[in-house]
């Protein structure tokens, strides 16, 4: 996310959203999501095993040929990248990555859906969080996938299953095998037109219970853009800005509410 570019929306979202410890927020579901999920804790050997791998890959300056069916990397258009730059750029920090894992709990379900794998930070996070679902995962890139494949069997994750193709396929065949996400977590491919294919195929996927993340929201206009609109879908209920990332909730009988909330 380009931080000059984005300071003026992200003073806007300071000064506009509601409190992180829910003061003000009048729906009982929402407050309960941000007193009960936002601040709630992990375990920190959770977090310290995930950051050790985080470590290690920021250090390493081997360069890889990426393959990227996206829009690619807003900070580095070379196809020839370092390790070091790709997690600097596309992991997930901590912060979020705590969050994840504590949605993937709550939300979790038997199984989760990661569009864009990356090398696993957010994957693992998610993972952690909901050891009994399986994490299923997807990343165009060949290379960058088995990088990420070796950090998850080094940190003995067994709950995730790892998919290497273009995500419009690979959600073809998940949705032909009637997997029903509980959590979704939108990354890898930040173009409107194509966050807003992956939601309408996604939704069709998910029940009332499931929850979708999508990150990077105010990254650009278009994905701002495509952002607006799916709020707008009518089978969305609940949606939460966390500057971030947007959280969306299919929940019935909930009334139709756009919160900003401070993270």
């Amino acid at each position: 996310m380009n931080r000059i570019k984005t300071l003026p929306k992200y003073l806007k979202y300071k000064i506009f959203s509601s409190h992180k410890r829910g003061y003000g927020i009048h729906s009982p579901f929402v407050f309960n999501i941000i007193t009960g999920v936002f601040r709630n804790k992990i375990d920190q050997q959770i977090v310290s095993n995930i950051e050790k791998i985080r470590r290690k890959m920021l250090a390493d300056n081997s360069i890889i040929n990426v393959t990227d069916y996206g829009s690619g990397s807003k900070h580095v258009k070379d196809k020839m990248r370092k390790i070091s730059s790709i997690v600097k750029y596309s992991s997930v920090p901590s912060k979020y990555g705590k969050l994840l894992n504590r949605l993937a709990g709550r939300f979790g379900g038997s199984n989760i859906i990661e569009l864009g794998t990356s090398l696993g930070i957010s994957t693992m996070y998610i993972a952690s969080g909901a050891p009994s679902a399986i994490v299923h995962t997807i990343e165009g890139c060949q290379v960058i996938s088995e990088i990420a494949l070796k950090n998850f069997i080094e940190a003995r994750y067994h709950n995730i299953k790892l998919y290497t193709g273009k995500f419009d396929e690979v959600l073809y065949t998940l949705k032909q095998e009637n997997i029903t996400p509980g959590l979704v977590f939108i990354d890898g491919d930040h173009r409107k037109d194509s966050l807003l294919r992956y939601f309408s195929i996604l939704s069709e996927m998910c029940t009332n219970d499931s929850v979708i993340v999508v990150d990077d929201i105010h990254s650009s206009p278009e994905m701002y853009e495509a952002w607006q609109e799916i709020k707008e879908k009518k089978n969305v209920s609940i949606t939460i800005d966390i500057f971030r990332m947007g959280i969306l909730f299919f929940r019935k009988g909930i009334a139709k509410f756009d919160y900003v909330v401070r993270y």
